[in-house]
């Protein structure tokens, strides 16, 4: 049965990255991965390496054009294959990992009867996959659209600030207030030093805040960012890689 982890959190807290180091570690372990950039700053395919990605976006806004047509020789036009067909255009198979990106936002004009389709499309294609680990943008606009609509774990990124903890908690509310199905929901405090630790673990108990892991501020990964070296290449070596196994250990995945 396919699981499926989402990532959120404000700008700035590195939630991408822990998506990007997620992903590597998942697959490096054999799962058959499918990465979805849910963001609409699809930074997501540059920490893994990808470029020159097409998005959902696109088909989306194709769709639309389409469905507004005159088409007095194919009055049956089947529209659902059509985004159907596009989608599965898109998917960039990586090694070790299938790549879906979301991209912009929706133009003018009602998309629901696209993000229906849309909807009952990602429902059958996510069961082809093991584990799916979707980059999702914080505001939460694809839980409440529903696009992908079973989140078996939500791990929210915050960085080593109260206002970071506050926003997880925030989030944590806002899921409840969506009704989504959303299982388990985690923080992971990103960019922690000895000095803020102790006091990030008592943040997350006062809040009641579930924290399963504190990342380490990694050196190797301001370095790559600077340079432009995928994080997906990153060694085993690294701090923040090594945190992530943990992590990913105490999920049960």
């Amino acid at each position: 049965m396919t699981k499926v982890i989402a990532i959120t959190g404000k700008g700035g807290t590195g939630k991408t990255a822990v998506a990007a180091l997620l992903i590597r570690y998942l697959s490096k372990k054999g799962k058959f991965l499918l990465a979805v950039d849910a963001d609409a700053d699809t930074n997501l395919p540059e920490t893994l390496g990808c470029e020159n990605v097409k998005t959902i976006g696109d088909a989306k806004e194709f769709l639309q054009a389409e469905i507004t047509k005159p088409r007095p020789d194919n009055p049956d036009m089947n529209k659902e294959s059509i985004l159907k067909s596009k989608v599965y255009e898109i998917i960039e198979e990586m090694p070790g990992y299938d790549l879906l990106v979301m991209g912009r936002p929706e133009g003018s004009g009602c998309y629901c009867y696209v993000n229906n389709l849309l909807r009952g499309i990602m429902d059958k294609l996510i069961t082809n996959y093991e584990v799916v680990v979707i980059d999702a943008e914080a505001g939460l606009e694809h839980f409440s659209r529903k696009i992908i609509r079973d989140i078996d774990d939500l791990i929210v990124v915050t960085d080593a600030s109260r206002r970071g903890f506050r926003t997880a908690e925030r989030i944590r509310e806002l899921v409840s207030e969506l009704d989504s199905n959303v299982g388990r929901i985690h923080v992971i405090a990103n960019k922690v030093t000895d000095a803020n630790r102790e006091e990030l673990t008592k943040l997350a108990e006062e809040l009641k805040l579930s924290l399963i892991g504190m990342i380490p501020l990694d050196p190797k990964i301001e370095e790559m960012d600077i340079k432009g070296i995928p994080l997906y290449e990153i060694t085993d070596d690294s701090v923040a890689a090594m945190e992530i196994e943990k992590i990913v250990q105490k999920l049960g995945y």
